[in-house]
This record gives structure tokens, sequence and C-alpha cells, in this order.
């Protein structure tokens, strides 16, 4: 899907069911930026403060894009800001500060992932933004949450938290190292999903009493609820992850690449033997138990499927195993990633043209959420930092154009 087209033609057009929810966001990286980014794909208005000058720091990652200033638009930032409207204010400003104190009350949402105690120590904590906005909803996300005990002054990211969280050395097999964001951002990511529950949660309480407040989220506590088995599995016993487990999950060499495969039913076993023209292996003592698919996968199983698989693609191979009631899908590489006809079916892979009008587009993931009665779309691309600086300033302020001006001599806003 391009940026602009309407893609759910099917859906009826009812609007947006969050139309006219206003999030002022001072937002950084990954994790709130995910989640305002969903608030505005189901249709909040969303404007993001940012430095007046580099902007925001998920501008700074990399890979990263030209802007039509020059100026870098990184990775980060792309993937987590379409359909937003960048203001550039300096917060850390006596004057900065006041702009955003006049613009909350504008707003329903203000919305942040600072360190813990940051915009306290700047003025713009709960306590002063609902001291000009008692209806505000604001949520804050944090490495550890706003009352962080030990670890409260502790930087983190997604892969600091993932660690924390145990599912590392859980999966770690005894002779590997642990690896970090072994699947992107499941910190920064899980912790935008909550984000977003607790600011639905916390606007239909407000239809219900009139009542703002604060939502807390700490991304420590997020992955941890992602990562439930940890804990789990700990109370009943098992430390780590079993060697072997008690089912597979493997990967499979086929003509042109791979598939995964995983098996945790009896009579998925008893279908992949048949299939393989391998009766023999149901009554096989090797396999009394689950626990010998993985102890023999190796040394039997694999060299079975893979002499099956050799002339077949990886693709073709799964339609058959799924076709017997197997759950496998290929392995894709980056490029059938994006070329998944599937995808493009669901709108999933949003394609935004390069400022230079050079290269192949920027492609960015859809919106996951299909609604039945809600048109799907349009996008917009990111904005470039301050873009929209006098435009909201003078809609929500009536600041007037010598006002900004004198704003920007004094380096408040860009």
């Amino acid at each position: 899907m391009r940026l602009g087209d309407v893609a759910n033609e099917g859906a009826q057009r009812y609007g947006k069911p969050l139309h006219g929810v206003r999030v002022l966001a001072l937002e950084q990286m990954a994790a709130m930026p995910f989640a305002t980014q969903l608030l505005a794909r189901l249709g909040a208005d969303v404007v993001k403060v940012e430095h007046p000058v580099h902007g925001e720091s998920g501008r700074a990652a990399s890979p990263s894009i030209a802007d039509p200033a020059g100026r870098t638009v990184g990775a980060t930032f792309l993937r987590s800001n379409f359909g937003k409207r960048s203001v550039g204010i300096d917060i850390r400003s006596d004057a900065g500060r006041e702009l955003v104190l006049r613009l909350a009350p504008r707003f329903d949402v203000f919305a942040e992932n600072f360190k813990a105690g940051t915009l306290d120590r700047l003025g713009l904590g709960y306590d002063a933004v609902s001291a000009v906005h008692p209806g505000m909803v604001y949520v804050s996300v944090s490495g550890f949450g706003a009352d962080a005990g030990e670890y409260g002054d502790w930087p983190a990211y997604a892969s600091i938290v993932e660690a924390m969280s145990g599912i590392y050395d859980f999966m770690r097999r005894p002779d590997e190292r642990p690896r970090p964001n072994p699947v992107g951002a499941l910190g920064d990511i899980s912790t935008a999903l909550f984000s977003v529950i607790g600011v639905l949660a916390a606007l239909r309480h407000r239809d219900a009493t009139g009542l703002g407040q604060r939502i807390d989220v700490a991304m420590y506590d997020a992955t941890v609820a992602m990562t439930d088995i940890v804990a789990n599995f700990q109370s009943l016993g098992w430390e780590r992850q079993p060697s072997p487990p008690p089912y597979l999950i493997a990967s499979f060499k086929a003509r042109d690449g791979y598939f995964v495969m995983q098996m945790v039913r009896e009579h998925q076993f008893e279908r992949l033997a048949e299939l393989l023209g391998k009766p023999e292996w149901k009554t096989d003592p090797r396999f009394a138990d689950r626990t010998g698919w993985d102890a023999h996968n190796d040394d039997v199983i694999r060299p079975a499927i893979e002499a099956w698989a050799a002339s077949l693609t990886k693709r073709e191979a799964a339609a058959v195993l799924s076709e017997a009631g197997l759950a496998v899908g290929p392995v894709h590489e980056a490029a059938e990633l994006v070329a998944d006809p599937h995808l493009a079916q669901r709108s999933m892979l949003v394609e935004m043209d390069r400022p230079t009008g050079d290269g192949p587009p920027v492609l960015v993931p859809g919106n996951p959420i299909k609604m039945s009665r809600v048109a799907e779309g349009p996008e917009t691309r990111v904005p470039w930092v301050g873009e929209h600086t006098a435009e909201v300033l003078g809609q929500e302020l009536g600041s007037t154009a010598d006002e900004l001006a004198r704003l920007r001599q004094d380096g408040v806003i860009t």
C-alpha cells in the first residue's frame, strides 16, 4: 500500500474509532512512538513535540535516509511516526515548557517515555500537566516505572529488559551465550501495546467519571508479561527450557532454502510418519514420548524430512505439510518477505517515497488491526523536524507570526 491509498475498500466508512481524540506526545525512539502511531492509525490526532534542531533520538538511528533539508531520518523513526505532526520545541527552556503547558489543555492524552523522573524535573510531569488539565490522560513509559525502586536510575532499551525478563537464559542451550534482541524490539513493542490498552481504558474511565489519571507502564513489566513462561515454568520446576524439550521446533532444508516446523501433538507425529513413508516410527520406542522427537531429530527425523523435501521448494514443502495438519512455514529472506502477496493483500507494508526521489521506497509495517466497519488508511508520511510548528501553535494558541519569529530567534522553536 502506498501513502495516501485507502485499503479495506469493503469496509463501511463510519469514521475512525478514535476520531476526536488528541494526543500530545513527548516521545523518543521506539516504545511510545509505536504506541502513538497505532493511536493515529485508529484516528487520533497526534502532535509530536521534539527537539527543534535535531528532533528526537530515533531520527539518528541507522540505516537512514535524508529529509528535504538533508537531516538524518533513521529507521527507528521511520517505523513509528506515520500519521503525526511535528512541533519543534525546546522543552528544557522555560519558554518551551510554558508552550507545552499552554498546549496541554487542548489535548486528551499526554504521552511521554523519558527516563523516570525526567519530566518531573523539567516541570512537565503528571502533577504539572494535571494542574492545567485535570482531565488529562497522562501515559508514561520508562524502563522500570515511576516507582522503580533499585532500578530507578537505570537507563533501559528493549534488550536490557528482555535480558532481565529471563527469556534469554531460559531459551539458551547450555553451550550457548545469550543472544540479545533475537526478534527485534520485543521490549518496545510489547510496552507500546500495553500503553495503548491503558490509554483506551483510561479514556473510557474518563467518559464515565470525568476524571483523568496517570498510566505508568514499565518496559520491564511489559516484557515479563510477554515472556510469561519464564516465571510460570520456573514455578512448575523448569528453570530453563528443557533439553531436549517435550516437543519439536526445528528448521529443515528444502531445495531453495529452509522451512520451520513446530510439532507438539502425537497425532501430528503420526501424520508426519505416514507422509514420509515411515509408519514404523509410530511404534519405535525412541519416540515413545515427545522428548524423543527433539532427541532424535538430528539422526532420524531431519534426514528423512530433508530427503523428502530435497526436490521441493520451501514453500511447496510447507504447503504439503500444512495440508497434512502440521504447523509449518517457509523461512523468508528479506526480499521474499517484502514480495509476499499475503502482506500486499492485507496492506501490511506501506511504501513511503524517499524525499530525494531516487532509490526504492521505504517500507513500514501497516496496521495489523483490521476492522469490518472502518476503512483502513490513508497513511501519511513521517513528519520532518518541526514541520508543523507554526500550524499547531497558530491554530491551538493563536500565536502570531511575530511571536513565532521571536521564539525561533531565541531557539525555543523551529
